[in-house]
C-alpha cells in the first residue's frame, strides 16, 4: 500500500510539474507574439489539454515507467508557429525558458516548504538523501505525506529544470541557445532540429550525459537548503 501511495503521488507531482512547464511555455509564446498554444487551450493549469495533445507521454508511458522502475519518464508539448520562432528567434528563446522556469519555480517552493517545515519543528535533514526523501518528518500522519510530496516536488522539478536546460535538440537548452548567438545561427540551429533523426540523436546523448551532469547539481541544491551539510 505504502508503494502504491508512492506511485500515485509521484505521478500526479509529475502531472502538476508537466502541466505547468506546458502552459508556461504556452503563456509566454502569447505574450511575445505567438498564440498558437493559446488557442490550442494550453495557456492552463488544467492538465487535460495537454494529456490530449500527448495521451503517450503524459499517462501511458509514465504509468508504465512507474511500475518498471519506480520513476515516472515521459514527456508533454505545446504546439507554437515555426514561422514565428524563425522571425524572431530571441523571442523563442524566451518561450522555450520560460518551461525551465517554471520547473525551477517550483524547486523554490518545495525549498521553502521545507524550510518552513523545518522551522517548525515538523522536518528535519535526513540521513541519507534520496529522490523520494528529501526531508523528514519527525511524526507520522500528514507531517510525514507533506515531506514525502515536498520532497519529491524538489526532486523531479530540478530533474526537469536541468534535463531541459542539456543545449542538445529537441531540449528547451538549444533553442535558448539564440540568446547568445546571431540570429543567423539560432535560424540554422533551429532547420537542423527539424531534421529527422537529429531529435533522437540529440534525447539519447542527453541521456548519456544526465547522470554525470545533476548529480554534482543535486548535491550543491542540498547543501543550500541545508546550510553546512555536506550531502555528496
Amino acid at each position: 500500500m505504502d508503494q502504491l501511495m508512492v506511485g500515485v503521488m509521484w505521478y500526479v507531482i509529475f502531472l502538476f510539474a508537466t502541466t505547468l512547464h506546458e502552459a508556461a511555455h504556452a503563456w509566454a509564446a502569447l505574450r511575445l507574439g505567438d498564440a498558437t498554444a493559446y488557442r490550442g487551450g494550453q495557456v492552463s493549469l488544467n492538465p487535460w489539454p495537454h494529456i490530449r495533445r500527448e495521451p503517450v507521454g503524459m499517462v501511458l508511458l509514465p504509468i508504465v515507467s512507474l511500475l518498471a522502475t519506480g520513476w515516472p519518464i515521459g514527456w508533454a508539448s505545446a504546439p507554437y508557429d515555426r514561422d514565428w520562432a524563425a522571425r524572431s528567434p530571441r523571442r523563442a528563446a524566451l518561450m522555450a525558458l520560460a518551461g525551465p522556469a517554471a520547473n525551477l519555480l517550483l524547486v523554490v517552493a518545495a525549498a521553502a516548504g521545507i524550510r518552513a517545515g523545518i522551522s517548525l519543528g515538523a522536518f528535519h535533514a535526513p540521513a541519507h538523501v534520496r529522490m523520494s526523501i528529501v526531508t523528514s518528518a519527525f511524526s507520522g500522519g500528514f507531517p510525514y505525506c507533506l515531506a514525502r510530496t515536498l520532497s519529491m516536488m524538489f526532486s523531479l522539478n530540478l530533474v526537469l529544470t536541468v534535463f531541459n536546460l542539456v543545449p542538445l535538440p529537441p531540449l528547451d537548452g538549444s533553442a535558448a541557445i539564440a540568446l547568445v548567438t546571431s540570429d543567423d545561427v539560432a535560424r540554422r540551429l533551429r532547420e537542423l532540429t527539424a531534421v529527422p533523426g537529429v531529435s533522437m540523436i540529440g534525447l539519447v546523448f542527453a541521456w548519456r550525459i544526465f547522470d554525470p551532469l545533476f548529480a554534482p547539481i543535486f548535491g550543491v541544491a542540498l547543501n543550500l537548503l541545508y546550510p553546512g551539510a555536506s550531502y555528496g
